[in-house]
């Protein structure tokens, strides 16, 4: 599992008539004080995520699990929205 924040909305009139009624969110990955890692992804939301929101998400296999539709092409799942997040950074 990984921890993002919702940069966006992706809205795709035609896509795979397996992600028919997904919606479909940017996803940016951050580290647990909120610095960006990597390029932003775009996620299916499986929990009502919206802009702004920080979440939780999977990706790989763990993805496709994470919706009903086990023939819809996913890589990664919003599978939680982050109410508070409380830790330390490991290392220096």
């Amino acid at each position: 599992m990984q921890i993002g924040k919702v940069v966006g909305r992706v809205t795709a009139t035609r896509k795979d008539e397996n992600l028919v009624g997904t919606k479909l969110l940017i996803t940016q990955p951050i580290d647990l004080d909120g610095s960006v890692l990597a390029n932003p992804i775009i996620t299916v939301d499986t929990v009502g995520a919206g802009i702004g929101d920080r979440v939780i998400y999977v990706t790989g296999s763990m993805a496709s699990k994470a919706i009903q539709n086990k023939e819809a092409p996913i890589d990664a799942a919003i599978i939680g929205i982050i109410d508070s997040l409380e830790g330390t950074t490991l290392g220096g």
